[in-house]
């Protein structure tokens, strides 16, 4: 690829998520959507204005480990805990539901225990972001059961960080196995351990020094390159490159630098994180998903779509506080997200899910993502 080539193919994928995006953001819906139907108009499958290149590809990784070191950085480990056992209790349902939803349903229609891994793990995702803006939105963010969906989506997504962990290194094997899972489930959260209670120790003593330094750029630099280094750890040992990243911003959440930091990393963010979702709608072929085609898959992007909502509907049967409403707390468990979708590129790129399959699962994320905000907003209307 030329050089003129790569910054053509950078200004469409630029331009087409911001358009999407500023789009998605006037209909009341997340800027992500935008994303990643941009991804779909402009890539092999609609257009073929842009193809993924090395670099590109490149640019992506990084605005996944970009956005995961966000989102560790969002994340309160004190109200974490206070968010106490009713908030795990639901994220543990809203993750067992839909993993044992999603494999049984796969390996019941005869596809291989790998694969069906691959998207029961794809379906427990939250993303907690969308629920977040809808009950910012309404004014709700105080409202107890709020404070029950937030918790327990923050924990859903270490759990489903977790599951990351063992399913992708389970693909390296290329089987499925208890005491593989057993060994790489230990690993991943012995390495949460073990980085978080080092990086909570030295972090305060890393910032105070790096405020005494006066060069340009010093503090955000410093925080890519702790970020870059736990990633580039975690996948010496076997895990997913991205445990780094949010490991790396749960600990700087707790510094006193944290809002500066999170200050200086979104215009890193928004230059790299769009890349990820446009590549990942580029990688979807809408002609896959035509119902009057032979071997389309679009009954089986229904029949996960409606998996995905009831399995995660599920995690509402779990409330037991008085005072807290199930069904807002179910249906806000229900947009999936960045995670589902990084679940979804990594069995692409490990060749356990297939193209079609690739294209159905994105499909599962864009209408749980766009059904369960209006929906979150009618339950708190009445």
């Amino acid at each position: 690829m030329e050089f003129r080539d790569l910054l053509l193919g950078l200004v469409l994928v630029w331009l087409a998520a911001k358009l999407a995006g500023e789009a998605m953001e006037r209909i009341g819906q997340t800027a992500v959507l935008g994303e990643l139907l941009a991804g779909v108009l402009i890539g092999p499958g609609v257009l073929g204005r842009v193809r993924e290149s090395e670099v590109i590809h490149a640019l992506a990784e990084l605005g996944v480990l970009i956005l995961l070191f966000e989102v560790g950085l969002e994340s309160d480990l004190d109200e974490l805990l206070k968010a106490g056992s009713q908030a795990a209790l639901v994220a543990v349902v809203g993750v067992m539901v839909p993993f044992a939803a999603g494999f049984g349903v796969m390996y019941w229609l005869g596809h291989s225990s790998l694969l069906a891994v691959f998207v029961g793990a794809t379906l427990t995702a939250t993303s907690v972001g969308i629920t977040a803006r809808v009950l910012s939105d309404l004014g709700r963010l105080q409202d107890p059961t709020a404070n029950i969906v937030l918790g327990a989506a923050v924990v859903d997504d270490i759990l489903g960080l977790i599951i990351l962990a063992v399913v992708t290194g389970v693909a390296l094997t290329g089987g499925v196995s208890l005491g593989a899972i057993a060994l790489l489930s230990g690993k991943a959260i012995v390495f949460l351990a073990v980085a978080l209670g080092l990086g909570l120790r030295l972090a305060p003593t890393l910032i105070r020094w790096l405020g005494r330094l006066r060069a340009r750029g010093t503090l955000v630099v410093y925080s890519l390159v702790f970020a870059m280094a736990l990633a580039a750890v975690a996948d010496r040992i076997g895990l997913a490159t991205i445990i780094g990243a949010f490991a790396a911003g749960l600990i700087l959440a707790t510094t006193e630098r944290r809002s500066h930091i999170e200050d200086r990393i979104k215009p890193v963010a928004d230059l790299l994180v769009p890349v990820f979702f446009v590549t990942v709608g580029m990688k979807v072929q809408p002609a896959m998903l035509n119902p009057f085609a032979e071997n389309a898959q679009f009954g089986m992007a229904l029949l996960l779509t409606v998996l995905a909502v009831t399995s995660k509907l599920a995690a509402g049967l779990a409330v037991y506080q008085k005072g807290v409403r199930r069904w807002p707390v179910g249906v806000g468990m229900v947009p999936r997200g960045e995670v589902g979708l990084i679940f979804a590129g990594a069995g692409l790129a490990s060749g356990v899910i297939a193209q079609d399959l690739y294209s159905a699962l994105v499909v599962v994320v864009m209408l749980t993502t766009f059904a369960a905000p209006p929906w979150l907003k009618a339950l708190y209307r009445t």
